[in-house]
C-alpha cells in the first residue's frame, strides 16, 4: 500500500513541475497583467539627424511661388515686384497646359531666383541706409544708427549679432560654430570692398542674397 501511494505521487507530481515551471507568479495586490511588447522586438530608432544634413524624416521640400514671395518679404522686408513675371518658369501651375506646380529644384529655378534675390537685397539695401530708427530696417535690425554707412567699423560682436539675427529671420535657425566664423569673414571681406566703391550697402545686400540662395531658404 505505502509502494502503491508513491507511484500515484511520482506520476502526480512529475507534470505539475514541469507546468509550474511555465507559470507566472502569482499577482500581487496594485499589480497588472503583464501585456506583450506590440513592436516585437522593439521600435527601430530614428536615424542619426548628423548623418541627414540635420533632418530627421521625410525629404526636405521646395517652397511654392507663393511661399516664396510671402517669405521673401518677410525676410528682406520688401516683395518681389517681378515674381508673378517670373512665375511660370519658378513652377507655378497655370491650369491651362499645366495643373500641378512644381516643386523641384533645377537650374532655371535658381536663375531666377538668384536674379530676384539681388533685385530685392539691392533695393531693401540701398532703402536702409537712409533709416535711422533701427526698428525700421529688416536688415540692419541689430546694427547701431549710421552704421550702414561704414560696415567695416563694425567689430566683431557686432558683425556676429547681426549675421546671427538674420540667419534667424531667413532660416528659423541661428548660425553658429565654424560656420558663423566663415560667414563673418565673408560680411568682412564684402563691407571692405564695398567702401573702396563708396557702396557700403553692398556688404548688406551680399549678405541678404546668400540667405536667400540658400537652401535653408528654400526648402522645408
Amino acid at each position: 500500500m505505502r509502494r502503491l501511494l508513491l507511484l500515484v505521487l511520482v506520476a502526480l507530481g512529475t507534470p505539475a513541475c514541469d507546468q509550474g515551471s511555465n507559470v507566472s507568479p502569482p499577482l500581487q495586490d496594485g499589480q497588472l497583467d503583464p501585456v506583450e511588447n506590440p513592436h516585437g522586438g522593439g521600435v527601430t530608432p530614428l536615424p542619426d539627424p548628423d548623418e541627414q544634413s540635420g533632418r530627421v524624416g521625410r525629404s526636405a521640400r521646395r517652397l511654392t511661388v507663393a511661399q516664396l514671395g510671402t517669405s521673401i518679404e518677410t525676410a528682406v522686408g520688401m516683395p518681389w515686384k517681378d515674381l508673378d513675371a517670373r512665375a511660370a518658369s519658378l513652377g507655378r501651375a497655370d491650369y491651362a497646359l499645366i495643373n500641378a506646380e512644381s516643386t523641384e529644384p533645377n537650374l532655371v529655378f535658381a536663375k531666377f531666383l538668384e536674379e530676384g534675390a539681388r533685385t530685392v537685397c539691392l533695393e531693401q539695401a540701398r532703402a536702409e541706409k537712409s533709416m535711422l530708427e533701427a526698428r525700421t530696417r529688416s536688415l540692419g535690425r541689430t546694427l547701431p544708427d549710421g552704421a550702414i554707412s561704414d560696415l567695416t567699423k563694425l567689430d566683431a560682436g557686432q558683425v556676429r549679432e547681426m549675421l546671427v539675427y538674420l540667419s534667424t529671420r531667413f532660416w528659423g535657425a541661428p548660425l553658429k560654430g565654424e560656420e558663423l566664423t566663415r560667414w563673418e569673414s565673408f560680411f568682412t571681406k564684402a563691407a571692405a570692398r564695398s567702401k573702396t566703391i563708396n557702396q557700403s550697402q553692398q556688404a548688406m545686400a551680399a549678405v541678404c542674397i546668400a540667405l536667400m540662395t540658400d537652401s535653408r531658404f528654400l526648402t522645408y
